[in-house]
């Protein structure tokens, strides 16, 4: 399975930020990944989070499941 594969099935599953997917599976550039399967034709949702430390992330999630 390819991390852009992974990646969907961990989005088809709950949202995912960038700091969740480098500690699950390793990916350093989950934007570039959830370009990837945007040009594939996935409607993925973007909004910018707080965390705790006071940081703001982005927080990926599926926005409706697409048929291929």
């Amino acid at each position: 399975m390819t991390q852009t594969e992974t990646i969907l099935a961990a989005l088809r599953a709950g949202p995912l930020t960038p700091l969740e997917a480098l500690d699950r599976f390793g990916c350093f550039r989950l934007a570039a990944r959830v370009r990837d399967l945007r040009e594939q034709g996935h409607h993925i949702a973007v909004e910018r989070v707080e965390l705790p430390s006071g940081k703001h992330v982005a927080r990926y999630r599926l926005a409706e499941e697409t048929t291929a």
